[in-house]
């Protein structure tokens, strides 16, 4: 008799595999490293430059909040600087969850799994899970460039640890909601669309209010960046978590959902 969770493991391990062997993925990563690498560089270079005037500065920002946390999302920073962790997180995660689901169902390989007898609840979070396996690869990596230095600055732990969180629940709820599109279409190119737009749509609907001159809390409530905003800044909270889980899970249950109906109508 096998434990509920092997299902689960056994699509994982086989759609990682997929990934990795994906010229797709390996691309996005080289460049999107490459990327952070300039931009860190630059971020670096800002904070050196910078040291007499901070000297000044009794309480002043340190290494965490010029370098470390700036190096995870440009929501704090702005200017001309390359894009954070965050902002590449919404163009590439689309890409690599459009064929999680639309691209077995374009290659007429969708009927297999389901033949496996695997509830349709498992298939989705194996794929689920896959893919953010390789997105805590890629963060851990972006991490790591700031955190080479630790040995030579005074890092704030709990301010870059409430901004890993916030960048780890940014990326579970963008790889589900890719999942989710990807669970809708046979066509990769309109579930990375799709997810690409709600992404977009999420982080910036807020802003668009605020151009609006509409001031509601409830397009705060909405927005993803609003909610990201919070946990870089060092503050976690129980609100923000939440709405990250709770993106997670409607968009999941939506892509299962999905693939239950699918199967029924064989």
């Amino acid at each position: 008799m096998s434990l509920p969770w092997t299902g689960v493991f056994a699509v994982t391990r086989l759609e990682l595999r997929r990934l990795f062997v994906r010229p797709l993925a390996w691309v996005l990563a080289a460049l999107t490293l490459a990327q952070l690498a300039w931009r860190f560089v630059l971020l670096l270079g800002g904070f050196l430059a910078s040291q007499i005037k901070l000297a000044a500065l009794p309480g002043g920002p340190g290494y965490t909040d010029l370098v470390g946390v700036p190096m995870l999302s440009s929501i704090l920073t702005g200017g001309i600087l390359p894009f954070g962790v965050a902002e590449l997180a919404l163009v590439i995660v689309p890409l690599l969850a459009m064929s999680t689901l639309a691209g077995e169902r374009s290659n007429g390989t969708l009927p297999l799994w389901f033949a496996t007898g695997l509830p349709s609840s498992h298939i989705v979070l194996g794929k689920y899970l896959a893919l953010m396996l390789w997105l805590v690869i890629w963060l851990v990596l972006a991490l790591a460039m700031p955190l080479s230095l630790a040995h030579g600055v005074t890092l704030d732990w709990g301010k870059l640890a409430s901004a890993s969180l916030g960048l780890l629940l940014m990326l579970a709820a963008l790889a589900a909601i890719g999942v989710a599109c990807s669970a809708f279409t046979a066509l990769p190119a309109m579930a990375a669309a799709t997810s690409l737009m709600l992404g977009l749509a999420l982080a910036g609907v807020n802003l668009g209010a605020q151009m609006a001159g509409v001031s509601n809390g409830f397009f705060n409530a909405l927005s993803l960046s609003a909610h990201l905003e919070s946990l870089l800044r060092g503050l976690v909270s129980s609100a923000d978590v939440m709405w990250f889980v709770l993106v997670i899970a409607v968009a999941l249950a939506l892509a299962t959902q999905r693939l239950s109906s699918e199967r029924e109508r064989g």
